[in-house]
């Protein structure tokens, strides 16, 4: 993935202030930033979804803006609190996704993917939390995309079923994937990422392993009181883009 000189408006506001960055096949990258830094408006160009106003862009070798229907047929991607067709089944909405790809798929292998074969046959709106999360991974991997959008995908899990989707997408980039996330749990990003861009205010402020970004600020002075480890991700992110509570 190659993303040059990004812009977006929207009349007054320029959300997108000419974003660059890169992505190499089979990284978990991370996009983060505080409620409308921007983030959500460069993920849905990325995904053609949403129309830029200047720069380029190619995702899975694809031009974005010159042929977003082959972006399209090229990534998976989940969405926070996904809406599933009522009264399908967990094996009926994978079904019902693939037919939408006009394709075959076999989906109780998908379901064996993402640890839900066991629910193939209840219906979608019975399950927990956590087994909707893994559905909707399953639905966004029937393409079997080269890159997977992954939107806050552990919010609102408890700390066994965030685990448990730490550990799937660990997996699917040993299948080889290129995953994109975008998450506001610090200490997530730091577990998964191979590297993030914080953006603020339309402009990307740091992109780098999380362990260097955190390595970088100690070397700026920073220190916490008597903690084992001094600094974390949370810590650059807050530094960067500043402590106030924003609402999007």
């Amino acid at each position: 993935m190659q993303v040059r000189d990004l812009r977006k408006r929207y009349g007054k506001i320029e959300a997108v202030r000419g974003i660059s960055f890169d992505v190499q096949p089979g990284e978990v990258f991370g996009l983060l930033g505080p409620n409308g830094a921007g983030k959500t408006t460069t993920v849905e160009i990325l995904e053609g979804l949403r129309r830029a106003d200047a720069g380029t862009a190619t995702v899975a070798g694809v031009d974005v803006f010159s042929d977003p229907a082959g972006v399209k047929r090229r990534i998976g991607v989940q969405l926070q609190g996904s809406a599933f067709p009522d009264h399908l089944t967990a094996r009926e909405t994978v079904e019902f996704f693939a037919a939408c790809y006009g394709l075959d798929v076999d989906a109780l292998a998908l379901l064996r993917s993402v640890d839900l074969e066991e629910r193939a046959r209840q219906q979608q709106q019975t399950l927990s939390g956590g087994q909707r999360q893994r559905l909707s991974i399953a639905t966004a991997l029937v393409n079997a995309p080269q890159v997977l959008f992954l939107d806050e995908p552990t919010t609102g899990l408890d700390p066994q079923a965030r685990r448990n989707l730490w550990e799937l997408i660990r997996g699917i980039q040993k299948r080889g994937a290129t995953v994109i996330l975008t998450t506001h749990y610090l200490d997530e990003a730091e577990v998964l990422c191979d590297r993030v861009a914080i953006i603020d205010e339309g402009r990307i402020v740091a992109l780098d392993p999380p362990r260097k970004l955190v390595e970088d600020l100690l070397g700026r002075g920073f220190a916490k009181p008597v903690l084992a480890q001094q600094a974390n991700l949370e810590d650059v992110f807050l530094d960067l883009t500043g402590h106030e509570l924003r609402d999007a």
